[in-house]
């Protein structure tokens, strides 16, 4: 059993679908999400004619990912993850400089077990390298700015604990999902009481958390990418 301030065991494997650019198989513990990205050269009609582009997200849990059959189709959840992923993705794009295309990318929950759409962030960034790769292998530092990985924290019996699975959300009195550019800057921090109140000093150990697992998880980023990783130390 993983200590409160230790990640899940995390495995990335690139170039997982031979027919998208960018596809990676992503597991966090029992978690195991797949995540592709393909360039589209269009753009949505508020953008055409502007000389920018675009990034979208499609969020979605397979019907044997839970022990209970996920039903297809969306839902309030799914649409609400999938615009968290977008609007992390959007944060690291130099849009200008991407052109009239769009990146899609999407995120498939094989198996949960707690932290999906954190997950599907931090596997998302490497399918998005590739994917900017395939079609502009020159410009890949150009066009993304930086890193991007999310983690979950949470408040569970009183205790402080990192990266979040079912059975300690499912009785975590304060949860946070915290969305991260490698560089440090936060792009969103998603945090409620579940089942409590949390105080400033909490609030602190939480983000402090949050911040270490993803220093973590960006090494992990960077591992998988290799020689590909597009930026400078």
């Amino acid at each position: 059993m993983k200590s409160p301030t230790e990640l899940r065991p995390v495995s990335i494997e690139r170039s997982w679908l031979p027919n998208s650019p960018g596809s990676v198989l992503y597991r966090s513990g029992e978690t195991v999400v797949l995540c592709t990205a393909q360039l589209a050269e269009s753009v949505p009609p508020f953008l055409e004619g502007k000389g920018v582009g675009w990034l979208t997200a499609e969020y979605a849990m397979l019907p044997g990912s839970t022990p209970t059959r996920a039903r297809r189709g969306g839902d309030g959840r799914s649409t609400e993850i999938q615009r968290l992923i977008g609007r992390g993705l959007r944060a690291i794009v130099d849009r200008q400089a991407l052109g009239p295309f769009t990146i899609h990318v999407d995120a498939d929950v094989l198996n949960a077990d707690g932290g999906t759409r954190t997950a599907s962030i931090t596997a998302a960034f490497i399918a998005v390298v590739d994917a900017v790769r395939a079609r502009f292998p020159d410009r890949v530092g150009e066009i993304l700015h930086d890193s991007l990985a999310a983690v979950s924290v949470g408040v569970v019996a009183g205790e402080c604990v990192l990266d979040l699975d079912y059975e300690h959300d499912s009785r975590a009195e304060v949860d946070f999902n915290v969305v991260r550019l490698g560089k440090g800057g936060l792009v969103e921090v998603q945090g409620t009481g579940e089942g409590g109140t949390f105080s400033r000093r909490q609030l602190d150990t939480l983000l402090d958390l949050a911040d270490a697992g993803i220093d973590r998880l960006t090494a992990l980023q960077r591992q998988a990418l290799g020689e590909d990783w597009p930026f400078r130390v």
